[in-house]
């Protein structure tokens, strides 16, 4: 009876587990994207407004901005503000939640900036045994 019962445990951690996993890919699916990392940076120093975003990011397309920050407010990352004015004025800030990403990506992006050459050296040496082209 005891066996039976730590199975059931088990399977049921490691359901808890994979649920967690799958959660977790989610969200680095979204805090990993190139656009959300250079938007929470734009964001990082305050309230931005959309255009000024793009400026600050350059090269991002109005489209992906647009879907970039919408994904983030839905997320609870980013709040969204208009102002009734005249022209309309939109602003962009970070949530609590949204500022608490400003370390964690600080500290991912000093691990690429400190590796970037040995995963390069890693990625040419891959490609030479296999014939590959870079």
């Amino acid at each position: 009876m005891t066996t039976s019962i730590s199975a059931a445990r088990k399977g049921a951690a490691l359901e808890h587990d994979h649920e967690d996993c799958r959660a977790v890919g989610q969200i680095i699916d979204l805090i990993g994207d190139k656009w959300t990392v250079m938007v929470v940076g734009a964001l990082s120093n305050g309230p931005l407004r959309f255009n000024a975003i793009m400026r600050e990011i350059g090269g991002v397309s109005h489209r992906m901005l647009t879907l970039t920050l919408r994904a983030l407010e839905r997320e609870g990352l980013v709040t969204r503000t208009a102002y009734a004015t005249i022209p309309p004025k939109v602003e962009y800030e970070l949530t609590k939640l949204g500022r608490s990403l400003i370390d964690p990506l600080r500290v991912l992006g000093a691990w690429a900036v400190r590796n970037r050459p040995v995963m390069e050296k890693a990625r040419a040496k891959f490609e030479k045994e296999r014939g590959e082209a870079g």
